[in-house]
């Protein structure tokens, strides 16, 4: 498995707008310059009122696929 981190500062109602279907996806920059793209569902748990922020590693199979999203500050 390989791992990616990142850091995402998204307010409440710019997530809603992906989340409510206008995109269903989320472009984010890893910290070695990688971008991934993200299904805005996964990121639903992590959403307070501030919206989403702070640090997140994502984990994805050998074959690029998404295992898991968590939250590491």
């Amino acid at each position: 498995m390989k791992a990616y981190t990142f850091s995402m500062h998204i307010s409440y109602q710019q997530f809603l707008r992906h989340y409510s279907g206008a995109a269903s996806n989320v472009l984010v920059m890893t910290d070695n310059g990688l971008r991934l793209q993200l299904p805005a569902s996964r990121l639903r748990p992590f959403l307070s009122q501030l919206g989403i922020r702070g640090r997140f590693r994502v984990t994805v199979s050998e074959s690029n696929r998404l295992q898991a999203i968590e939250q590491i500050m």
